[in-house]
């Protein structure tokens, strides 16, 4: 299996998931991990609060009907080197990260024994899901901070290396809720050759295969810039505004996929055909 081939799949979730209603994104990680027969692990790097986002977690997996749930709580890096957390990710079917702080995740478990586990366990089927910042470390390429409703400037956004669970894309997360899309632009305009993926609240995407699909209360956006036409970039000075012409843009609610290897929206299982396409076929 090459480097790109997964057999698992990936729940990535804008934040702020329902935990008592209908829990609909969750259940879908739950469902994904193996129904009521999952084995799931919490990671609670991300947060300065384990304990109790750590319990919450707890009772709304245990209020979906898994007996199996364990918290792993890495504080520093010599605890992703412990046989009691390898031994947890190698029996789990389900593991999932917490929102908190992006960078304590890739501070203290980036390139671990535990992350290289991680990876390997979900090449072989391991599913892995993340809810805010637990969202944006799935990128290779990560949004580790910056500002909201501004328009693109490549001062408001700092990005670092993340965990690489899906190396194609750039996710950011509470999307349309704290007006992201100018950071998200501007990440992406950094690097041309991912695809940005801005996700909202109580919403998630459901990677396997290259393709996702949209389940939740929100939307997906996806930004393409692989076809730009002009950008002024090189002649920027960091405060600046950036000048994107060309843009490919697409919202996606839920039930709605999309083709990360072709970069294309789907829809009844067939390719959303451009304008162009339609004439080139």
């Amino acid at each position: 299996m090459t480097s790109n081939q997964h057999q698992g799949q990936l729940v990535i979730i804008g934040g702020a998931e329902d935990k008592e209603g209908e829990c609909k994104v969750l259940r879908e990680f739950v469902r994904c991990a193996g129904g009521i027969d999952a084995k799931i692990v919490v990671m609670t790097v991300a947060t300065e609060s384990p304990r109790e986002v750590g319990d919450d977690y707890i009772r709304v997996f245990e209020r979906l009907g898994i007996e199996n749930v364990r918290i792993i709580d890495t504080i520093e890096r010599e605890d992703a080197e412990t046989s009691r957390a390898l031994e947890a990710v190698n029996e789990a079917t389900g593991v999932f990260f917490t929102g908190g702080d992006q960078a304590r995740i890739t501070e203290i478990l980036k390139d671990t024994t535990l992350h290289q586990a991680l990876l390997k366990k979900y090449t072989e089927g391991l599913i892995v899901g993340g809810t805010s910042a637990g969202a944006s470390m799935m990128s290779a390429n990560m949004i580790l901070e910056g500002e909201g409703q501004t328009h693109p400037r490549i001062e408001i956004v700092e990005m670092e290396a993340g965990m690489s669970f899906l190396p194609e894309a750039v996710i950011d997360q509470h999307f349309a809720q704290r007006g992201r899309l100018g950071r998200l632009l501007t990440a992406v305009a950094r690097h041309p050759d991912l695809i940005g993926i801005g996700i909202d609240e109580n919403t998630a995407i459901v990677v396997r295969d290259h393709q996702f699909e949209v389940v939740g209360d929100g939307s997906c956006t996806v930004v393409d810039l692989s076809e730009i036409t002009h950008n002024n970039i090189g002649e920027l000075l960091r405060d600046e505004g950036l000048a994107l012409c060309g843009i490919k843009l697409h919202i996606l609610p839920e039930g709605y996929k999309f083709d990360l290897k072709n970069r294309q929206p789907l829809t009844e299982n067939k390719v959303v055909k451009t304008p162009a396409m339609a004439v080139a076929s």
